[in-house]
Parts: C-alpha cells; sequence; structure tokens
C-alpha cells in the first residue's frame, strides 16, 4: 500500500500545470461536489483542471456544474496527473480507467476503508464523514481561500454522503468545517431546494413501484427491493430517481440491512447495500468484488436479477447470522 499525508499530495498538485479529475460512476454528491470544489481551487492557483465524466450528472446536482465537467477523453492528453475522487477501486470509472493510466502521475483521495491503493499517491481517510471533507482540508493546504462555490460543492458533498448529518459517519470535524462553510457564505436554502426538494411526479411513480416489490428476510432483520428498466419506462422516471430509497427501506422498524438492487442492463444487477447499527454491509459487497463502508456500501452483478436477489439475500442472512452470534458471545462474556 502506498499511504501518504495529505501535505505529500498538496504539495505533488502544486508542481503539476495539468490535472484531470475522476469522479466515481453514477455519480453522488460527495464525489461530484468534492471534484468540482477541488476543480475550481486548482483552477485558482493557474492549474489546467478538468473533471473527466461517463455518466450524466443527476439532476439535483446540475446547479453546481459550470462547465468543469467534459465528456471529451481527448482533453488532456497524458496530464501531469490523473486523481481519484471518492473512488474505492480503479473500476469505478472503468470506461475512463485507460484515460486515468495514461497520466504521467497518479492520485486518489478517498475516504472509503475498502479502497486498494491503487494510485502511485493514496490519502484515505475512513473516519472522514464525506470526501468533501478532505478536499476542504486539502484546499487549505494548497493555500487557497474558499469561495462560495467551492463551499456550496463541499456542503453539498458533506449533506448528502452524511444522509443530511444523519449517518454516524457525522462527526464533530463534520459539524465544525459546516460550520466554517456558513461563515463564507453559502446559499441553505438553495442547496437544500436544489437536493432535497427538486423530484418530479415520476419520481413518486417510481418510489411507489420499487417499494411495491420489498421482500422481508431473515425474520424480518432485512428487507430487499429492486427496480428494472421496465418499471423505468412504465413509470417515465429516471434511474437517477431511485436514489434514496435505500434509505427508507433501511428505516423500517427492525430491519438492520437494506438491499435495492438496479438492473442497469440485462444480465447487470448494481447493488446497494445499507447498515442500521451492527451489520457491515462492506463484507457483503466485498463478497462480489464491491466496496464501501460497514453501514453503506455496494456492488456490481453481472447475472440475471433473480439470481442476483438470491444471491444477496442467501449473503446477508448469513452476515446477519454470524453478527449475532458474535454479539451473544460478547453479551455472556460481560455477563461472566
Amino acid at each position: 500500500m502506498k499511504k501518504n499525508t495529505l501535505k505529500q499530495i498538496a504539495d505533488k498538485l502544486k508542481e503539476a500545470e495539468t490535472i484531470l479529475l475522476y469522479p466515481h460512476v453514477i455519480m453522488d454528491g460527495d464525489t461530484l461536489g468534492s471534484s468540482i470544489a477541488l476543480c475550481i481551487a486548482l483552477r485558482k492557483i493557474g492549474k489546467k483542471a478538468h473533471i473527466l465524466i461517463e455518466d450524466e450528472i443527476p439532476s439535483y446536482l446540475l446547479f453546481l456544474e459550470k462547465g468543469y465537467c467534459t465528456y471529451d477523453q481527448k482533453t488532456l492528453h497524458s496530464p501531469d496527473i490523473s486523481m481519484s475522487v471518492d473512488c474505492s477501486d480503479i473500476e469505478r470509472f472503468v470506461l475512463r480507467k485507460d484515460k486515468f493510466l495514461q497520466g504521467k502521475f497518479s492520485i486518489c483521495l478517498d475516504h472509503h476503508r475498502t479502497n486498494n491503493y491503487f494510485a502511485d499517491m493514496n490519502y484515505i481517510d475512513e473516519f472522514a464523514g464525506a470526501t468533501g471533507e478532505i478536499v476542504y482540508d486539502l484546499i487549505k493546504l494548497l493555500g487557497i481561500d474558499l469561495d462560495v462555490e467551492m463551499a456550496e460543492a463541499i456542503y453539498t458533498a458533506i449533506t448528502t454522503d452524511t444522509g443530511n448529518f444523519q449517518y454516524t459517519n457525522t462527526t464533530k470535524t463534520t459539524h465544525l468545517i459546516t460550520a466554517d462553510l456558513f461563515d463564507i457564505g453559502i446559499d441553505l436554502e438553495k442547496i437544500s431546494v436544489e437536493v432535497y426538494q427538486n423530484i418530479r411526479h415520476e419520481k413518486l411513480k417510481i418510489t411507489n413501484a420499487v417499494l411495491s416489490t420489498i421482500e422481508i428476510l431473515c425474520d424480518g432483520k432485512a428487507d430487499i427491493a429492486y427496480v428494472t428498466q421496465e418499471m423505468l419506462k412504465e413509470t417515465g422516471a429516471l434511474m437517477e430517481e431511485t436514489e434514496g430509497i435505500i434509505e427508507t427501506l433501511r428505516n423500517i422498524s427492525g430491519v438492520e440491512i437494506s438491499a435495492f438492487l438496479k438492473e442497469s442492463k440485462p444480465n447487470e444487477i448494481k447493488v446497494g447495500l445499507r447498515a442500521k447499527t451492527y451489520g457491515d454491509v462492506s463484507s457483503i459487497a466485498q463478497a462480489f468484488k464491491g466496496g464501501g463502508h460497514r453501514k453503506a456500501a455496494g456492488c456490481t452483478l453481472h447475472m440475471s436479477l433473480d439470481e442476483a436477489r438470491q444471491k444477496i439475500s442467501d449473503t446477508i442472512c448469513a452476515q446477519l447470522s454470524e453478527a449475532d452470534k458474535k454479539k451473544e458471545t460478547e453479551r455472556s462474556l460481560s455477563n461472566e
């Protein structure tokens, strides 16, 4: 593993002239917000910086994009630095992987504990609530004063990846950084409306359709639901409009682990996993070559939806059984 300090990464960025940033596929607020904040910062100190993407920006994040992103892989031929943002594995941007490797040097900035340290320099802080927190510190180390646009991108990264400050990855540091962003002058109302209060009627339709597929597993300790391309066609919804449904699944009383399966195309199922308290969904994701955190993880299965549902269901129940045994052993030892 090539572990580095954030200062070492800041020093390396200062040396470079051209930098290409890589958010992960199926962009969320953290990967895009962090990338945009860093791109703005790098341009402020005279760097040629762009964000290379391969899929559409979700509608609720479009307010952040002001010409920083490109689909053109000819942008910055063989850049001085290829830098991944919020990616635990190079496969998280598979259609851009070859371009990433064309960079003269590579950097990985992330907060997933399953990160496999795939770059020349890697800074991974699994205790950060979001990669946005790391980017905040990195911008400070670059000697750059954050402006409102950078602050709003970082706030978006943090609020979305902490479940609007509800998840256990929210820390004192998270709130201290957020307080500073308020001092800089972020428009909370604008961000809240764009991110949380800007849904189409079609999103409600697909949410209802997905919730009708819920199957309760493991004596009520888990649940699983899915969305298919046919369901999207029938409701007129976009796949991005299923974001957030998995949190609804986890919110059900008694449920410890939730799984949400998305049929992106035939025999390609993207799986989102969430845990409430003691479950470890990162271990489930890793069993299928995925990754993430203990409470939030994901993977991709190349098989039919029915096969994927069965495999994920079986693995969830096995993980919960082991977790329950561990809890019982710990309880017995504490009573001795």
